[in-house]
């Protein structure tokens, strides 16, 4: 398969392109490595997949390890998009480029609509105009809000986001739908709930903790540490949207998803963990609760078990790895 996955430079990106590769595929990863967080670490990633800083000009194609090409472009850039699709004539699209952050999405609004509104409609356009089988694109636990109703379904109402960043991914779900309807395309949707491990986001609560912790100082605990999350580790993430691009729904065009862990652990625990395994007792500074923050995140995921998904890594498993990688990264970059 000749498979595009926007946002390559992220997260959940990187190691997507790294297992669709490796599973032979031919893979172009693209991402526009804007400054919300430190761009070094978006440059690491991609020196994981092959892709060296100084070869990255702005719509060029660079070649990385076995199956890997990068393009250094932005989703809000059409023109370039659609040649871009009009040339590699993609099998599967993989969606996770988007603006990321809850508490972003406060203050800063306006590069949602950029990114997450106006960039999504041009991939589905890109994908309309040049026919493809499958689209996946990202979607997040945060469009159920503040429910009661746990685990969380995907056929409960997910009407009332309670941030802005939920709201653009609530809008991303119907934007595709009607996409699915009026011209018959394959797509999935993943709400994607609290992922954690190596190369994780700097402004996520496992570096932002380990952080602190290591310098000594305090770590903001929001809701006085009165929250769980369904945590789920990367390597679990990325087999389910393996297994989920290479088998679109036969029963209907649009189907959404959950994919987690389907284990929410509470804060304070997941941070006693960590203290563990980074050998280091942190202070902490308990905050009231932020504004946009669900208190609970609970995945039910008995669909997207039905096609061989399985969350396999508990925390205690998944923790060390995290820590392993943070200790070599951190330390090799403050030198």
């Amino acid at each position: 398969m000749k498979i595009l996955i926007t946002g390559a430079a992220g997260f959940i990106g990187m190691h997507t392109v790294q297992k669709m590769a490796t599973l032979g595929n031919e893979v172009i990863g693209l991402d526009n490595i804007n400054a919300y967080y430190e761009t070094d670490l978006k440059y690491a990633r991609l020196a994981e997949l092959g892709i060296k800083r100084e070869d990255l000009e702005y719509n060029k194609k660079v070649n990385g390890n076995t199956n890997i090409q990068f393009v250094l472009l932005d989703i809000q850039d059409a023109g370039n998009l659609n040649s871009l699709f009009a040339e590699q004539k993609f099998d599967i699209v993989i969606h996770l480029a988007a603006q990321a952050g809850v508490r972003y999405s406060i203050t800063n609004p306006r590069d949602y609509i950029d990114s997450n509104i106006i960039g999504f409609y041009n991939v589905l356009e890109a994908c309309r105009n040049f026919p493809l089988h499958h689209l996946v694109f990202a979607s997040s636990s945060s469009v159920y809000g503040n429910t009661d109703i746990v685990p969380f379904s995907e056929k409960q109402n997910t009407d009332f986001p309670v941030s802005f960043y939920a709201a653009t991914k609530k809008s991303n779900e119907v934007m595709a739908h009607s996409y699915s309807e009026l011209y018959k395309m394959k797509i999935t949707g993943l709400r994607f709930f609290t992922v954690y491990g190596p190369w994780g986001r700097p402004d996520m609560a496992p570096t932002l903790f380990a952080k602190a912790g290591m310098e000594g100082k305090p770590i903001k605990v929001f809701n006085e540490g009165n929250q769980s999350r369904d945590f789920t580790y990367i390597d679990d993430i990325v087999q389910g949207i393996q297994i989920v691009a290479q088998n679109p729904s036969t029963e209907s065009n649009f189907r959404i998803l959950n994919i987690g862990n389907g284990n929410p652990v509470n804060l304070m625990s997941f941070i006693k963990l960590l203290e563990i395994n980074l050998n280091k007792s942190f202070q902490y500074q308990m905050m009231s609760a932020q504004k946009g923050d669900v208190v609970t995140t609970y995945a039910d995921v008995s669909e997207i078990e039905k096609l061989g998904y399985k969350a396999t890594t508990p925390l205690e498993l998944g923790i060390p790895k995290f820590v392993n990688w943070f200790l070599d990264y951190y330390t090799l970059n403050e030198k």
